[in-house]
């Protein structure tokens, strides 16, 4: 199906609905009807449960048959644009290749599918080794490598330190083998099948190594991207890249692949709506790519990496700027944010803040409309995440209960409480907000973005219609205005509140 100019919803099969796949389309062809024009199902992969959230598959080419199987994919497919993960990077530890590796040692037909230390650093030196590790970028505290004694029943045992990436349980592919291509379109054949538009690559940026580089986001890392998202497109499905960096990584992987992501904007609204000034993000704007999906929040955090410095690169905002808009969501969500960041949300740094993006806000209903609307006519294709569908708070109650930071932001909302959360004002406001997005021809238009006075106007015209959207960031006042042909509509932002 080809890819619709609209609103599309991020979410889990599992914590949407009552558990599975059929329910959430029940959800989508009732209560939510008309609402979303694609939907990226989160892993739904056997196991979707496992120690990231569904992101370390034992078989990635199977539906966990608690949530369904392909054939639900595929019906819900016919209605809407499917966006599904490519877990690039790795796989897991419990896969049954990985356990014929543990058992058959380099002797096991898949040992090229997994990739090694000493695939990448090679020698005796190991000062040399010691100096071209320290150079990797980490985007987790745990270690670079996990020992795992393999050969168990060949009797060549042996302790091998393997890529491990993100978690211990998450084994590196090496992704230029012959298997490691063939496992990947292995996956590619199963979305092809089962009506999936959208492939999300997965920690993309992570999954090329070259010894004294800090192997993310390498030239060899953007011909690998190329090539993957070249494979696809002849399958009839096109390429989301999932990328947290420098602004600028963003701009060069845009001009390379179909599509990326807006990661900045999440950030830059806030600290726009914090100061009342917007001059950050109506540069950002200006140069932004155009092929992107927006997001306000995502199942991760809402990332702050995105709008730094690196190295000698300035950022979109300043240092100082950011420990603000840091310290303002802390304040916001009365220090829950706190709870949730850092070493909780097992991170390097401060990668990313976890929290709800509605809490970030302080709750503020308005504020959060006016993010929204700043959203939905930035350029790309935006998505809502269903807790921001449903102005969901921070799940407290999770987060202590599994200590994952990011749970936090990933709330069981039942098909009871979804309909309990449709009646709020502020979520009938975004569902109008959506469906302006969604029914204006002037979206598939000309964008342009202008800021003068305080005044941030954004427009998009087409050959008979017009959309804008201006906010006065002195009065905090919104109004949005559309033209089709002779018809002319317009709508006070505040009001969208006593709907």
């Amino acid at each position: 199906m080809p890819i619709r100019n609209g609103v599309q919803l991020i979410t889990y099969a599992d914590r949407l609905g009552d558990g599975n796949i059929e329910s959430l389309t029940r959800l989508l062809e009732g209560p939510l009807a008309g609402l979303f024009t694609g939907v990226h199902i989160l892993p739904f992969y056997y196991p979707y449960d496992g120690e990231d959230a569904g992101f370390d598959p034992i078989d990635h080419t199977t539906v966990d048959k608690r949530l369904g199987d392909w054939s639900n994919v595929k019906q819900l497919g016919e209605s809407v644009n499917i966006m599904a993960d490519l877990i690039v990077n790795h796989m897991s530890g419990q896969s049954d290749a990985f356990k014929d590796v543990l058992k058959h040692g380099r002797d096991s037909e898949y040992w090229p599918l997994f990739l090694t230390k000493e695939d990448v650093f090679k020698g005796n030196d190991q000062a040399q080794i010691d100096n071209q590790i320290a150079k990797v970028f980490r985007p987790r505290p745990t270690p670079f490598f996990s020992n795992y004694e393999v050969g168990t029943e060949s009797g060549k045992v042996e302790s091998v330190p393997f890529w491990t990436t993100f978690t211990s349980n998450q084994i590196d592919i090496d992704v230029e083998s012959q298997l490691g291509k063939d496992y990947l379109s292995s996956i590619l054949r199963s979305f092809t099948e089962s009506n999936v538009d959208l492939i999300r690559l997965d920690a993309a940026g992570y999954a090329i190594k070259r010894a004294g580089t800090n192997c993310f986001m390498l030239e060899e890392t953007f011909a690998f991207i190329e090539e993957l998202s070249n494979r696809a497109r002849n399958m009839g499905m096109q390429c989301l890249v999932e990328i947290h960096s420098h602004y600028q990584t963003q701009i060069d992987i845009a001009s390379r692949c179909d599509s990326v992501y807006d990661f900045a904007l999440p950030p830059l609204v806030l600290h726009t709506l914090f100061t009342q000034n917007a001059n950050a993000l109506a540069y950002w704007l200006s140069i932004s790519p155009r092929n992107c999906f927006t997001v306000l929040d995502t199942h991760d955090g809402i990332g702050i990496v995105d709008v730094g410095a690196n190295g000698e690169k300035a950022g979109l905002l300043e240092d100082n700027e950011i420990d603000a808009l840091v310290e303002q969501i802390h304040l916001n969500s009365k220090s829950e944010s706190k709870k949730a960041t850092g070493a909780a949300a097992n991170n390097v740094d401060l990668y990313q803040v976890n929290c709800t993006y509605y809490d970030a806000l302080g709750q503020n209903d308005y504020n959060y409309l006016l993010a929204r609307a700043i959203q939905f006519f930035s350029p790309g294709i935006p998505q809502v995440y269903y807790g921001g569908l449903l102005a969901a708070h921070n799940d407290m109650e999770l987060l202590a209960r599994t200590n994952v930071g990011r749970d936090i932001n990933r709330p069981y909302i039942s098909s009871a409480d979804v309909e309990l959360a449709l009646n709020k004002p502020v979520v009938k406001g975004l569902m109008t907000l959506i469906s302006i997005r969604n029914n204006s021809a002037a979206f598939s238009g000309e964008f342009n973005v202008n800021l003068e006075s305080n005044v941030l106007s954004l427009s998009w015209n087409g050959d008979k219609s017009h959309a804008l959207l201006t906010i006065d960031f002195s009065t905090m006042e919104g109004h949005i205005l559309l033209k089709d042909g002779d018809e002319e509509s317009t709508y006070d932002i505040q009001a969208l509140l006593n709907n």
